[in-house]
């Protein structure tokens, strides 16, 4: 029972990280039905600009993490306002060519500037763990799941909550509507995507001082962020949520109980069964953004 509870506290851990990613895709996916492959490179991206403002830059942890945030969605804002308006209207297998040529780009641009070499970010936060009776947390994890939440909760809000998320559902629903009611739909992208982007870019923020820093961390992620949006449903951000704690559970029960090797594995083994009973996915509804 004891290490049970202690999986389950990985498992909010990851959770809310992976829950960050996947409603950052959903969201770009369910809005300007883009198919984002840049998705990881940004995750990595977030991850990098922690590292260039808290070691390069000497900044303060948490000021770095909010920059990081920042940096991720002025590029996602970037790539959306530069590719993709001039592809607006384009068929499907266009804009997926042109998304894999970015992440390609993007990926190797990061190889280019940072090297190959593994980085680490250093935590100001104590290393000895919080211990709570059977359960051990270090304050860093303690700190990523915190914000992640936080994180979530704040993007729940602003879509359901704020002009802009009223905006960005409409445009969900009907994009010709709500342009004949006044909604600059361009504007909508361009936030929409950048709000994706930064999502993604906290989520490399968070984890970046947790694990190690590398160009190819973003390809592992960018599938864990396709399964956790197939798990949730396309265009629900409350499924992706749901979804990245799945998937986080159901890798820490198999790295826990099987192997370590077989964390990735046990994952994307969900996904195939849901894929075979439920293909929509776990949380889908025919019309659904927030």
């Amino acid at each position: 029972m004891d290490q049970l509870l202690q999986h389950l506290v990985n498992t909010l851990i990851m959770g809310g990280t992976y829950a960050l990613l996947g409603i950052g895709l959903t969201l770009i996916f369910g809005i300007m039905k883009i198919v984002n492959f840049t998705h990881g490179e940004l995750y990595a991206f977030g991850a990098y600009m922690m590292y260039f403002f808290a070691v390069i830059l000497g900044m303060d942890f948490f000021l770095s993490i909010a920059f990081a945030i920042v940096a991720g969605m002025v590029l996602g804002a970037a790539i959306e306002f530069t590719l993709l308006r001039t592809k607006r209207g384009a068929d499907i297998d266009t804009t997926m060519i042109l998304m894999i040529g970015a992440w390609i780009v993007l990926q190797n641009a990061e190889q280019l500037t940072w090297g190959g070499i593994a980085k680490s970010v250093p935590s100001p936060l104590p290393t000895e763990p919080l211990v709570i009776g059977p359960i051990s947390i270090s304050y860093l994890r303690a700190m990523v799941l915190l914000i992640a939440l936080m994180l979530i909760a704040g993007t729940y809000l602003v879509i359901n909550r704020t002009k802009l998320g009223k905006a960005m559902r409409a445009t969900f629903q009907d994009s010709g509507t709500a342009a004949l009611m006044g909604v600059n739909i361009s504007a909508i992208y361009t936030m929409t995507f950048a709000l994706g982007s930064a999502l993604a870019a906290a989520a490399g923020a968070l984890l970046g001082p947790v694990f190690v820093i590398a160009p190819t961390m973003g390809d592992l992620a960018s599938l864990k962020a396709f399964a956790i949006v197939i798990l949730g449903g396309l265009g629900n951000i409350t499924g992706a949520a749901i979804g990245g704690f799945i998937l986080a559970f159901s890798e820490e029960i198999g790295a826990g109980y099987i192997s370590s090797g077989y964390r990735d594995a046990m994952g994307f083994l969900i996904i195939i069964i849901v894929l075979l009973f439920k293909p929509t996915g776990l949380f889908a509804r025919s019309e659904r953004i927030g």
